[in-house]
């Protein structure tokens, strides 16, 4: 999906090649087979905003890349489940953890979310920029995730509000919902959950000659009540 470059909070991609090419495993793998690192290896801005002072629990990190999220959150004691459909970003996420020392509160899953999803309940389960290209059922995975949270948990859900300014939209299929929408498409049962932040947000992003720039995320927190 659209590359995201800032320190604090680096995009990962998950599920799915661009039309006409490889499976979404074979695509993602030579994605981060072009460079030692992808991402910063730092936790994303907005889950480290919303999650620091939540009481550590069973974590879920779906599309976790190359572990920044997952790491910063079984530093502060989560045990964490994370997830990615490529095997190269999941083997260069737990050398991270390793090397963090957190090794064993992480447990590394490969799953195409369209496929499969991680079983379990979970106190915290997080989403961030899970776009892609091509036939991906994002709507349908972040209704699976919303049921995977339990009671008293929390959905964190960052993305994309659309392509950066600089950026030349080739991929007409990938939709960019807006909060509402992504709250609406969770189906969420009424009076089961309450709705904490449904907002758009800018944000810095170099571009791609250096030169600074900016985009437009948004993010959605929801609550199980019950």
């Amino acid at each position: 999906m659209p590359e995201q470059t800032h320190a604090h909070a680096p995009a990962r991609p998950q599920d799915g090649p661009a039309p006409g090419t490889a499976t979404g495993a074979e695509f993602w793998d030579a994605r981060y087979r072009e460079s030692e690192r992808i991402w910063s290896g730092n936790a994303n801005a907005v889950l480290v905003r919303e999650i620091e002072g939540v009481t550590p629990g069973r974590a879920l990190d779906l599309g976790s890349g190359e572990g920044g999220d997952a790491v910063w959150l079984a530093r502060r004691g989560w045990r964490v489940t994370a997830t990615d459909i490529s095997a190269v970003a999941l083997e260069r996420a737990a050398a991270h953890a390793a090397e963090a020392g957190v090794g064993d509160r992480i447990d590394w899953q490969r799953h195409d979310l369209a496929e499969s999803f991680p079983a379990g309940e979970f106190d915290l389960v997080t989403a961030s920029f899970l776009h892609s290209y091509g036939d991906f059922p994002r709507e349908r995975i972040l209704r699976t995730a919303a049921a995977s949270v339990a009671p008293g948990g929390i959905l964190l859900i960052v993305g994309h509000a659309g392509w950066a300014d600089w950026q030349e939209n080739t991929h007409p299929e990938v939709r960019f919902p807006t909060p509402e929408q992504v709250v609406a498409e969770l189906e969420l049962p009424e009076g089961a959950w309450e709705v904490l932040l449904a907002e758009e947000h800018e944000r810095a992003q170099d571009r791609p000659d250096g030169r600074p720039g900016t985009r437009t995320d948004n993010a959605v927190k929801v609550r199980r009540l019950r």
